[in-house]
């Protein structure tokens, strides 16, 4: 996609965590081709391999965490070895995600631990270690790729939409907190987002019929807004949940 020039990354590092959705090697991706040199942590299941490939096919420099990104030690390692490779850390996306559905009086002490220290305790770590790098630096950029289940209940998904608001909340308080050190805390809260084609039939679910677009969301839909909020063009925006869905939330 065409990079503005106030949203150059050119010279900068980003780090992203990855997950088993897919979606890292796009955002990844977005980032190298606005210029930046990109860490990818996460662990040997997930998509890390695929976005460093993909960061690498837009010329830029990328380099694997192999991190279990519910792990202190492993974080701040991961962080620690970004720096070390680049000599900077400037960007931080947090995309790391597991999704759960259950019946909320059938889900047990270990599902609700598990789905709370993926989503969110992930976040609070890598937040709390690129954080302290980039107030020894002056600044940076912190992105949160949250859901629209910040904002709205679902059924059977208590724990989702829980851990989904706990984000929404760190986003908006960290931002805060941070403000007048040019540290810039924003989150992308994602709609239905499918890696999948957009086909005939994929138009009479009930779901796509639902949604005032009239489709599901791709992990591209993410990008552009994502590259922005990377971006020294974001320094009057901090705090802010924005969501790419399609309408959904309106739509409720």
């Amino acid at each position: 996609m065409p990079i503005p020039v106030e949203w150059n990354l050119t010279g900068k590092t980003a780090l992203i965590t990855a997950d088993l959705r897919g979606w890292t090697p796009v955002l990844a991706s977005a980032l190298a081709e606005a210029g930046a040199n990109v860490a990818v942590a996460g662990s040997a299941r997930s998509d890390m391999a695929d976005a460093v490939k993909a960061v690498q096919s837009q010329g830029r420099k990328a380099v694997a965490l192999p991190t279990d990104v519910t792990s202190t030690s492993d974080v701040e390692a991961a962080v620690s070895s970004a720096v070390s490779e680049f000599g900077r850390l400037d960007i931080l996306v947090n995309n790391t995600r597991v999704e759960f559905g259950k019946p909320f009086e059938e889900v047990t002490d270990s599902e609700w631990q598990a789905v709370m220290d993926y989503n969110v305790r992930s976040m609070f770590l890598f937040c709390r270690a690129a954080g302290k790098h980039m107030l020894e630096r002056g600044g940076g950029r912190i992105v949160n790729i949250g859901s629209g289940l910040a904002a709205r209940g679902l059924w059977n998904s208590v724990a989702a939409c829980a851990a989904q608001g706990a984000v929404h909340q760190l986003t908006s308080a960290l931002a805060l907190e941070w403000s007048r050190r040019n540290i810039r805390v924003n989150g992308i809260g994602a709609g239905w987002v499918t890696l999948e084609p957009q086909t005939e039939e994929s138009q009479r679910e009930l779901l796509v019929r639902y949604l005032p677009s009239r489709r599901k969301g791709h992990p591209t839909d993410l990008c552009g807004l994502l590259v922005y909020l990377a971006s020294d063009a974001c320094d009057f925006v901090t705090g802010q949940t924005i969501f790419i869905d399609g309408g959904a939330l309106a739509h409720a």
